[in-house]
């Protein structure tokens, strides 16, 4: 698998996980989907560039939220 559909692949995980809910935490989804840091934070930046995720600092984490539709 390239680089790119790994990175694909963990934004297609974290969409799915954030379906039934709100908000999560980054550790919540990297504890859950097991992704590592790097990936995880990839994954997150393409979500927030495509207007479907905000991202706002949790201490030493992230709030995730997702954007309304």
């Amino acid at each position: 698998m390239s680089f790119n559909e790994n990175i694909e692949t963990a934004v297609n995980r974290i969409s799915d996980f954030l379906k039934d809910k709100e908000s999560t935490t980054s550790w919540q989804l990297k504890i859950n989907l097991q992704l590592s840091s790097s990936l995880m934070y990839l994954a997150l930046g393409v979500l927030s560039a495509q207007g479907k995720i905000s991202l706002e600092p949790d201490g030493i984490n992230y709030k995730v939220i997702k954007t309304p539709r």
